[in-house]
């Protein structure tokens, strides 16, 4: 043997196997790189995923805490404005920014003076409490303690029931309210209050089972309202899908009759679609961040 191993007369190996053997180890190698890179896809899935949840509930809360949060409504008081099982977008922007409510606006607010101490409230461990508390943050329970209904008297005004024609009075001069109940009067219930300063008189638009500013003149406070347990103005029913609508301001709401005093005018809120889209590109710009 000229060469160790392998007889004088062998040929060498083929250049066509040699190639072949080459292209079976770059497909094995492109095999096993395609899988290492599917499980750091996955592995970056599994961290990402967590991440997303917890912005999404930073950008929630800072949405439900500033701009706009969502009440389930659990009662006709409201009706047939608003329906029971209705889910209502409340502007919680335009008070940081000055606005102050108006007659005719729907407005959501704290108990004020222990008005729902009537209502059970059924009692949960902390878990469940926990959890109930998130579910009414995010609108998809109704809360135990705010109420909603329209305003009718502002600080300063005279407000009575009921003029010569039956219709709720302000300052002397009769009011026309289209969004009352069919079949319900303005008020069953006589009364003459003058609202102080810094608070408010509200009633339901279903009268007759309304448990509203009227059901609470004996009571500490007056059946008033104070402005500044108002957590906003209810700008729009959001669910079910077959009652999207707006709900119009309170210049919008409550027609005055004539020779009636005109009422303040009302600042135009921003629309809830303006905080989404402010969010938006926040969002993008993080997971863009997240891939680079």
């Amino acid at each position: 043997m000229g060469t160790r191993g392998r007889p004088r007369n062998a040929h060498p190996e083929p250049a066509a196997s040699l190639d072949a053997s080459r292209a079976g180890r770059g497909r094995a190698e492109r095999r096993r790189s395609a899988q290492r890179a599917k499980r750091r896809r996955q592995r970056s899935l599994v961290r990402e995923v967590p991440l997303v949840i917890v912005v999404a509930l930073v950008i929630t809360l800072l949405l439900q805490t500033f701009l706009v949060q969502v009440f389930s409504i659990p009662s006709g008081s409201m009706q047939n404005t608003i329906a029971i099982g209705d889910r209502v977008a409340v502007d919680k922007l335009s008070p940081w920014l000055g606005w102050t409510p108006q007659r005719g606006d729907i407005v959501v607010f704290n108990d004020p003076s222990d008005w729902l101490k009537n209502d059970p409230v059924p009692t949960s461990g902390p878990v469940l409490g926990a959890v109930k508390s998130t579910f009414t943050f995010l609108g998809l329970l109704p809360s135990d303690r705010d109420l909603i209904k329209r305003v009718i008297g502002l600080p300063g005004d005279t407000v009575a029931c009921c003029g010569s024609d039956g219709r709720i009075t302000v300052n002397g001069h009769e009011i026309d309210e289209p969004y009352l109940y069919a079949g319900n009067p303005p008020s069953r219930i006589p009364f003459k209050v003058t609202v102080p300063a810094g608070e408010l008189w509200v009633m339901g638009d279903h009268r007759d089972i309304s448990a509203d500013s009227r059901y609470h003149m004996t009571e500490p406070g007056g059946g008033f309202v104070p402005e500044k347990d108002v957590v906003g103005r209810a700008v729009a029913i959001v669910w079910p899908v077959s009652r999207w609508q707006t709900l119009p301001s309170g210049q919008q709401s409550v027609r005055q009759v004539s020779s009636a005093a005109p009422l303040s005018p009302v600042p135009a809120e921003l629309p809830i679609v303006m905080g989404v889209v402010a969010a938006a590109p926040g969002v993008r710009r993080a997971r863009r961040t997240r891939r680079a």
